[in-house]
């Protein structure tokens, strides 16, 4: 069975010096601040095995709030092209991916976790079922959303 991934809140006084430095590096990058994720770990005093460690898992919650941001559970099975299939639909209703976890496939069944950004997406309902749509796919669940 698999264990459901669950999110928090913290205030930021609780989080560790990694998880602060990564914000602050995140931000360098995105303000293009730095060209390099070398550059920004190294201005912010944080090792690359920190930021990729906590990249993906760490986001200021205004950020959360200001893009409309939704996760997906989505079952499959395990075929080629699958995967390149479903992020094309994601690419043609102007959809953002911001993190995406893919299982081991097992029996020829992988299940996905793709957390979008939402915020140019005019016909999300559609969308749904554009991806529901495709052949390999079992099953897709809103498990997430900032909309």
């Amino acid at each position: 069975m698999e264990k459901q991934e669950r999110l928090f809140l913290i205030k930021e006084q609780l989080l560790t010096d990694a998880m602060k430095k990564t914000l602050q590096a995140k931000e360098l990058l995105e303000k293009e601040e730095v060209s390099s994720v070398l550059e920004a770990v190294e201005q912010v005093g944080l090792s690359r095995s920190a930021f990729y460690k906590y990249r993906d898992a760490i986001f200021p919650f205004q950020m959360i709030v200001k893009e409309k941001l939704v996760s997906l559970f989505i079952e499959l099975d395990h075929r080629s092209g699958t995967l390149s299939t479903l992020l094309s639909i994601v690419a043609t209703y102007h959809g953002n991916i911001v993190t995406i976890n893919q299982s081991i496939p097992l029996q020829g069944k992988a299940s996905i976790t793709v957390s979008l950004d939402v915020s140019k997406m005019k016909q999300f309902s559609e969308f749904i079922e554009q991806i529901k749509l495709l052949d390999a796919v079992n099953s897709v669940k809103v498990i997430g959303s900032g909309m």
